[in-house]
């Protein structure tokens, strides 16, 4: 079993940074894909980045990518999610997410979820 928990959400203004935390335990981080998901008010849940379980290989979401980092430390079992020039349209609820195995794709083949921390974007 893996637990995963996420930290640094808050309220901001447009154009503010934030950096997401997921601590992550039960498990050994390298032998998990990671990724941050999110899913505002009456919309799906949608991928926002991954990185593949050696931290070689990351993936973005189209409407995050130039401003959005995703990164990890196999040493501290820590996964983060660098958000720069935040807008309106990126408040939701962000989960930390695994898969166990390579790379990460989709909602669909996560293995384990966070439980959430919301992130709110003020105009």
């Amino acid at each position: 079993q893996v637990q995963l928990v996420e930290s640094g959400g808050g309220l901001v203004q447009a154009g503010d940074s934030l950096r997401l935390s997921c601590a992550v335990s039960g498990r050994t981080l390298s032998s998990y894909a990671m990724g941050w998901f999110r899913q505002a008010p009456r919309k799906e849940r949608e991928l926002v980045a991954t990185i593949d379980r050696n931290g070689a290989s990351t993936y973005y979401g189209g409407s995050v990518k130039g401003r959005f980092t995703i990164s990890r430390d196999n040493t501290y079992n820590m996964v983060y999610l660098q958000m720069n020039s935040l807008k309106p349209e990126d408040t939701a609820v962000y989960y930390c997410a695994a898969r166990r195995g390579i790379r990460l794709l989709d909602t669909g083949s996560v293995d384990y979820w966070g439980q959430g921390t919301q992130v709110t974007v003020s105009s």
